[in-house]
């Protein structure tokens, strides 16, 4: 990119964590290197996920996936299908995923302002026994995106709250959630550190530090 248009440019890390700080201990603990039951429930429930992957001279794409019937298959804690369906034929991420196998997915539940993030290795499958599973309105797809999970964690509602994303969402529908304190407190078992007491900071975080 040329950045000679910008008068203050941000060039190393020291200079960005004097901008934006260091991440707290919690932050760092909330991320796994496998699926717990948290997410394999917060994935299920998923009906919209946006895929990122990167191609091997560095171009980068996003494709947003959605499914109200069967969007994303757990395998395992550490491995996930997900159904490639009709789409514009473009095949960007498919053939990204062909040169790096590399893959970044983002997991959203309408009317919930907690999303998933998880990143790993991708590989494309044509196994029957998986796609059958994955078939919706007597057509199976042509192909599965697997994922072997290398990372993953919850991230919190500030840019969904920031957006109004669900504001018009109808049925008023509850999250089988646990609340997102609860969550982080199973994941990360912090010593000191409660449900009540998360939860406040929580709070205060999406009432008072949006900006």
């Amino acid at each position: 990119m040329d950045t000679t248009r910008f008068q203050r440019v941000v060039t190393s890390d020291d200079e960005l964590a004097e901008l934006i700080g260091v991440p707290s201990e919690l932050v760092l603990k909330k991320q796994l290197s496998e699926l717990d039951r948290h997410m394999k429930t917060f994935i299920a429930e998923s009906r919209f996920l946006l895929l990122g992957t990167v191609s091997r001279e560095g171009r980068c794409d996003v494709s947003p996936r959605g499914d109200a019937h069967g969007l994303t298959k757990v395998l395992d804690s550490k491995t996930l299908v997900i159904p490639d369906r009709r789409g514009n034929r473009r095949a960007d991420s498919l053939r990204n995923i062909l040169e790096t196998g590399r893959v970044g997915l983002l997991f959203l539940i309408p009317g919930v302002g907690e999303t998933l993030r998880v990143n790993g290795r991708a590989c494309l499958i044509r196994d029957e026994e998986h796609l059958a599973s994955l078939t919706v309105a007597g057509k199976p797809p042509l192909l599965g995106i697997a994922i072997e999970v290398e990372e993953c964690f919850l991230q919190c509602a500030q840019a969904v709250i920031r957006s109004k994303l669900w504001e018009a969402r109808a049925g008023g529908r509850v999250s089988p959630l646990p609340c997102f304190a609860e969550i982080l407190i199973d994941q990360t078992k912090i010593e000191g550190e409660t449900v009540e007491s998360l939860n406040r900071q929580i709070e205060d975080s999406y009432a008072n530090k949006l900006y």
